[in-house]
């Protein structure tokens, strides 16, 4: 998967249509303030009693602009988005404006759910003076003679969304209060531009009124080949008793009657329903009496289920059986998370931050559905029957609104994030996920399946697709990354048998004229591109290494051989074959191998994937571990890449800018003389930033024009709230000047309001190169090698997750004294400690725990090490500068 194409502006969709680059306007953001007035930390809305209160340290408000902002709200069963006033626009591209409303997997089940206080609408009629982040819940402050505060959270394991609505009256007084839902009950595939579409499989609602809630279902079967029977069905009401109800086709509070979005196009800006919608609507009316100063509480829940009425009404209940119970125990579980791999960066305010809040969006990106029926739509033109059943899966959804599912791609980076969090679960359940469903679609070849919808839809990576190479040849190094974080023999065990068979059928399917490096697609889907990619290679040779560690740990002789031999052949003739001198970089590509005349020869576009070679840490059996491109072009290629043609304001570009005199034209500087036939493409994403970050980190560039610019650029696009669009959500694409900045664009033409693939680049930068926590409990051992960023003083981490123990790091250079402090918990393991010399320092003497110590002096391509084996449960290294 790319950091994703344009979407083409035609009523065909495009051959493969996923993640937007859209827009050309340059946002000028302002310079971050880490702590400023709109960054607020202090009070929470949650409650253990009768309306919410602090219990969550941190969150982020924002008062300008709401409701151009997107709201969001997540649990592992269910998820709501909306507008940051509590409308409800229509929002998204997959299927176009039905994307945002409340979730639960595989379904929609609502479009919004709207406010009205004696006859005036919240968000409307009485505008939204605050919207606010907290760890797992959002509010909106609204002010009037009556205040309201309403926070939505959605409680782990239920399908469900919480609304609580908080009143206080200076007078005793009765409001009445009237609750609008607008139901949308649809599954999450077929899409817009599918054979069959949305509008085929979408089925009129209809709305009834039962024991004080609205009830909404769909049922019936489309009448395209292989649809099945659904049942879909949701819940609408509050633990109060209503004084009176309606029903009817429209109930959208304000936003009756609704603007339709058009099928294309940009105009209108703003819409409430699609060319799709099908929903019904009703409205609840409650009395609801105040005591003057006091505060109260109602609640209100959205809960729905794909199996039929009953399942639904039992996940309502469950939601208002005790919503307070609920919000502490969703709060405490995010402490929890906040309370792991706690870093202290007191040179880097705003990093320590992102570190904080990209925690939480790994937590808010975990997704879990049920029955998923598999089957390969072929990019949405067919829809067979399905092949297999998955029971369950659970993943880290890719991004919101339009990805919250199951990819391969963004799952394998984000994975690096999420161990460094200390979230392993969920990549375990991840990987398991894509394991299951690509044996069941693809017949156990060992391809990895790329795209998959909740429902089980596969929309690309079968064994008749090209496919993307380099995700299968992630596999086994995401795998290992896992047993060398956790030591589970077990986990490895049952991934082992598939990560064999991915580079077997890598080799086997992809490699055609034999000469190692891989065929097909990978993360850049753009044109001009030879048939081998510079990504993929990249992570083969990862793959391979990583695949003969988890051979020899299992004694299996023949796989480590195998792989080891290929690994070593492949290392070999990298460089000869894909380093570029006049480009100062490595090919992005090399030409067809079918084509004689062309056999081999490198293709330079200037794409972010030039990167990989710098990025990706290979382990080697008694060598330190480094990455794929050698120390002396890795300089050269990382310098070219920090110029202006190739890093913008926030992170590096998609496709850096080439000569004035290029074929396609490329605006802004060129840094070197290179033609190309493809354009420059000024997009940040925050994946390629990542990259760069961590690229930056392995040889120890760590300064404030290097790493540095990386970080920084990754946690503004989240933390700076001259950036922000949500608050604390680290989106898909920074405004760039080819990208304009989505709170400027319509709903349903944005990229993702959160992308967990973004945390890379904070996590890992931070706890494994500046920490230097870098776990092989599948061996069991541990070395922890901190290296302090160009400026500081000290960086620290704590309750740094290692197996079933942790880790605490300290690092700190005072005059000519480094010194490192580790304390381990429950970690069975021998462990290495030291730190990384600042550049042109030699040592002068090393001690441990106040006595001299034996050392070695070890040369990675992060600078040099000082090494030290360790001693029990605590301990101090003092290393002496000359």
């Amino acid at each position: 998967m790319t950091p994703h194409p344009t979407v083409r502006r035609s009523t065909a969709p495009p051959r493969r249509v996923r993640r937007r680059t859209v827009g050309v306007a340059l946002l000028a953001a302002a310079t971050v303030l880490a702590g400023s007035a709109s960054a607020t930390a202090g009070s929470a809305p949650l409650s253990t009693g009768g309306s919410p209160q602090s219990v969550v340290p941190s969150e982020l408000s924002e008062s300008t602009r709401l409701a151009d902002r997107r709201s969001l709200v997540v649990g592992d069963r269910a998820y709501a988005m909306g507008d940051e006033t509590g409308l409800y626009p229509a929002t998204g591209w997959h299927i176009r404006g039905e994307m945002g409303g409340f979730w639960t997997q595989p379904i929609k089940m609502l479009d919004g759910l709207w406010f009205g206080l004696d006859g005036a609408w919240l968000g409307k009629d009485v505008a939204a003076a605050k919207y606010t982040s907290g760890h797992a819940y959002s509010r909106i402050d609204y002010s009037g003679d009556v205040s309201v505060h309403r926070t939505d959270f959605v409680p782990d394991g239920i399908r469900a969304t919480l609304v609580g609505l908080t009143f206080k009256s200076g007078t005793a007084k009765t409001v009445k209060l009237d609750v609008d839902a607008h139901s949308e009950l649809m599954q999450s595939y077929p899409w817009g531009w599918t054979a069959p579409g949305a509008a085929d499989a979408n089925l009129p609602d209809t709305g009834g009124y039962t024991d004080g809630s609205l009830r909404f279902r769909e049922q019936g079967t489309p009448s395209y080949p292989n649809a099945t029977a659904h049942d879909y069905a949701a819940f609408v009401g509050s633990s109060l008793r209503p004084t009176g109800h309606a029903l009817g086709p429209d109930h959208r509070g304000p936003q009756d009657p609704a603007v339709i979005c058009p099928a294309d196009g940009l105009t209108p800006a703003r819409c409430d329903d699609s060319l799709v919608g099908k929903g019904t609507g009703g409205r609840l009316t409650y009395d609801v009496q105040l005591a003057p100063g006091k505060e109260k509480t109602v609640w209100f829940a959205v809960a729905g289920s794909d199996t039929g009425v009953s399942s639904a009404q039992r996940e309502y209940s469950r939601a208002l059986s005790n919503p307070d119970k609920l919000l502490k125990a969703k709060a405490d579980e995010r402490q929890q998370i906040d309370s792991m791999s706690a870093v202290e960066l007191p040179g880097d305010p705003l990093l320590q931050q992102s570190v904080e809040w990209s925690k939480q969006n790994l937590a808010d990106s975990v997704q879990e559905a049920s029955n998923l029926r598999i089957r390969d739509v072929n990019e949405g033109k067919d829809y067979p029957a399905p092949v297999g059943t998955v029971g369950t899966a659970r993943w880290f959804g890719a991004g919101f609104p339009d990805y919250p599912w199951l990819f391969a791609t963004d799952g394998e980076y984000t994975a690096y994030a999420a161990v460094a969090a200390g979230q392993f679960s969920t990549v375990k359940d991840h990987l398991k996920a894509l394991r299951d469903v690509s044996d069941i679609l693809n017949d156990r070849s060992g391809k990895v399946a790329h795209e998959v919808v909740p429902t089980g839809d596969v929309y690309f990576g079968s064994n008749q697709s090209a496919g993307n190479t380099d995700e299968t040849v992630k596999f086994p190094s995401i795998v290992a990354l896992l047993w060398r974080w956790t030591g589970d023999d077990r986990f490895r065990d049952d991934m082992y048998d598939f990560s064999v068979r991915n580079l077997q059928y890598v080799y086997r399917e992809l490699d055609k004229d034999s000469d190692g490096w891989p065929e097909g697609l990978a993360n850049v889907e753009r044109s001009g591109m030879g048939a081998e990619k510079l990504d993929s290679t990249v992570y083969l040779a990862r793959g391979l290494r990583d695949l003969a560690d988890l051979a020899a740990s299992r004694h299996d002789t023949q796989v480590q051989q195998w792989a080891t031999t290929r690994a070593d052949d492949l290392e070999s003739r990298f460089e000869s074959q894909w380093w570029v001198p006049q480009a100062l970089g490595y090919a992005d590509s090399v030409d067809d191998p079918a084509n004689p005349a062309n056999d081999n020869t490198p293709i330079f576009q200037r794409h972010w994937i030039g990167v990989t070679p710098m990025e990706a840490e290979l382990v080697r059996p008694g060598q330190p571990v480094s990455p794929l491109a050698s120390p002396e072009h890795a300089a050269i290629a990382l310098d070219q890449r920090e110029r202006r043609c190739y890093t913008g304001e926030f992170g590096l570009y998609h496709t850096g800018t080439g000569p004035t005199s290029d074929p396609a034209g490329n605006p802004g500087p060129s840094c070197d003389p290179v033609v190309s036939q493809v354009k420059s493409e000024r997009s940040i994403f925050s994946l390629n930033t990542s990259i760069m970050a961590v690229a930056e980190g392995n040889y120890g560039r760590l300064g404030t024009g290097q790493q540095q610019v990386y970080t920084t650029g990754n946690a503004r696009i989240q933390l700076d709230p001259n950036v922000w669009e949500t608050p604390g959500a680290m989106p898909e694409i920074a405004p760039s000047p080819d990208s304009a900045a989505n709170i400027g664009r319509p709903f349903y033409d944005r990229s993702m309001a959160l992308q967990a693939w973004g945390t890379y680049g904070v996590l890992w930068p931070v706890v494994h190169q500046q920490l230097g926590v870098d776990p092989d409990l599948g061996h069991g051992r541990v070395s922890i090698v901190p290296q302090l960023p160009g400026g500081q003083q000290k960086v620290a981490g704590s309750n740094i997750q290692l197996g079933r123990g942790s880790v605490d790091v300290s690092a700190r250079l005072t005059g000519k004294e480094l010194r490192t402090d580790v304390k381990v918990t429950g970690v069975g393991a021998t462990f290495t400690i030291g730190a990384v010399l600042p550049a042109g320092a030699s040592v002068k003497s090393v001690s441990l725990d106040g006595h001299e110590a034996q050392y070695k002096l070890v040369t990675t391509t992060r600078g040099v090490e000082v090494q030290v084996a360790a001693r029990g449960s605590s301990s101090a290294l003092t290393i002496t500068l000359s």
